[in-house]
């Protein structure tokens, strides 16, 4: 599974983004698991923040002038967030960028990481550290389904639960994108479920 992972992310063409603005950018880590079943490692936001407060998010964050690029930015983020060293991230490659309610561009990078590592929440920004095995998204087990319009397009983006999580919004975004191109899961964003209802 993780040479699969491995093959279909460094071979992917991630969808570029189409608009005539520029937004501040940003960039968050995909941490995936080196395991038989792999896990994607997933943070909840501690809920005081002043922007996506008490949301499931992966760590990451703006990028500061200093930073060399993107990727340094979500192995940076990473670490001040959740203790992650950056030496134990092997980055494989970038998914689609999407762009937050908050006008923020935001680059998602695929990373593996040892199944072993205590991760040491940084209390002002998360409330804890919590991994979800990615075959529990394969078969799109939504709870429901929010509708966004949002440059000219609609985005039918699923919610899900996990246990006492919900992930939703961009996180739910990353993860059909990720899930799509590892199992071939054929998960829509832009056409609603069979089961979808319109509340007007």
């Amino acid at each position: 599974m993780l040479d699969e992972l491995l093959h279909r992310v460094r071979g992917h063409s991630p969808r570029l983004l189409e608009t005539d603005r520029s937004f501040p950018e940003a960039a968050v880590l995909v941490p995936i698991t080196r395991s038989d079943e792999p896990e994607v490692v997933l943070t909840l936001r501690a809920s005081g923040l002043s922007t996506h407060g008490g949301e499931v998010a992966f760590p990451g964050g703006r990028r500061d002038p200093e930073d060399r690029d993107l990727i340094h930015t979500a192995l940076r983020e990473a670490e001040e967030e959740i203790g992650l060293p950056p030496g134990l991230v092997e980055v494989i490659g970038p998914l689609s960028s999407v762009v937050s309610r908050h006008g923020i561009q935001v680059t998602p990078y695929v990373g593996l990481v040892p199944d072993y590592v205590e991760y040491q929440a940084n209390d002002d920004e998360i409330a804890s550290v919590f991994s979800v095995p990615l075959d529990f998204f394969r078969d799109d087990p939504r709870e429901v389904t929010h509708r966004i319009d949002y440059l000219g397009q609609s985005w039918y983006v699923p919610s899900y639960r996990y246990g006492e999580y919900k992930i939703w919004g961009l996180t739910a975004i990353m993860l059909v994108e990720l899930v799509n191109l590892l199992y071939d899961a054929g998960i829509a964003l832009h056409q609603p479920p069979a089961h979808y209802i319109a509340l007007n």
